[in-house]
């Protein structure tokens, strides 16, 4: 007897739980679960929402400075934006420098002459000296006293000249000279200065599209903003360039509103630039 007993009390150690302890176990479970997720989700949902927001912020504030960058190397009074705003539109240049107005004492020198159609001058400066992007080169354009108006408009190619050749200067060893198509400037710059467009990049625009932003450039000079190009930010919800035309002073801001979406996260960024006008 005491043999079977010994057996019985085994065999009832070795069974498992009954179906109402696994029922009430996955209760138990479910309400932990349920409470828990009550807690834990709001912080989850906020940690990814920063995230995005984190990601949206970066994104147009990466855009907004590309644009600025882009913006301050513009020629003066090439800045334009479209009725819509939804366009903002500009020369950029790579250089710029004093030419030379009269031969020296000795009688040399190239003076760039605004009587004739001139085909070389003499820049004050060694171009050599300059860094490497910003040296003048076969194919850039000059541009003098550019107004954006009248007679004096680079868009209309009216004060712009090509550069045909680049080298040292004939007289002195810290000018260059510079051939250029043949070109008689409407008028002369009051402080002797040029500015040079790179021929790779003669117009850049930032245009907003089909909820994305554009930056586009052209070899050649347009009477229009370009429809598209590649895409510098996506998820574009809204944006805005507002062009302030210069003052008395020659001072002009140019004022960029970007807002991105995603998810329902909206992040918007206002971005002012400074523009130094005089030509």
């Amino acid at each position: 007897m005491a043999l079977i007993s010994s057996r019985l009390v085994r065999f009832k150690q070795a069974q498992g739980f009954t179906l109402i302890e696994l029922i009430i176990v996955i209760v138990v479970l479910g309400v932990i679960s349920a409470v828990a997720s009550v807690f834990i989700k709001p912080a989850i949902d906020a940690y990814v929402a920063s995230i995005r927001r984190a990601e949206l912020s970066d994104t147009a504030d990466t855009a907004t400075r590309r644009m600025a960058r882009d913006v301050r190397t513009a020629l003066p009074n090439s800045l334009r934006s479209s009725s819509d705003h939804q366009c903002l539109e500009f020369i950029p240049t790579k250089t710029g420098a004093r030419y030379r107005t009269a031969p020296d004492a000795a009688g040399n020198g190239d003076a760039l002459d605004f009587n004739v159609a001139d085909a070389s001058f003499d820049m004050l400066g060694n171009n050599l000296l300059l860094p490497v992007n910003q040296r003048i080169a076969v194919g850039d354009v000059v541009a003098v006293y550019n107004l954006g108006i009248g007679e004096a408009d680079a868009y209309r190619e009216d004060n712009t000249a090509t550069v045909v050749s680049v080298s040292q200067g004939l007289s002195e060893p810290a000018e260059t000279r510079i051939a250029i198509a043949p070109k008689k400037f409407p008028l002369a710059s009051a402080s002797n200065r040029f500015q040079v467009i790179p021929g790779e990049e003669k117009v850049v625009a930032y245009v907003c599209n089909g909820g994305n932003l554009h930056r586009t450039s052209s070899i050649a000079f347009s009477s229009s903003c370009p429809a598209t190009g590649p895409i510098l930010a996506r998820q574009v919800s809204a944006c805005n360039f507002d062009y302030s035309g210069p003052d008395l002073q020659r001072n002009a801001l140019v004022r960029i509103v970007l807002q991105l979406s995603q998810a329902n996260e909206t992040v918007s960024l206002l971005h002012e630039i400074h523009v130094n006008n005089t030509p």
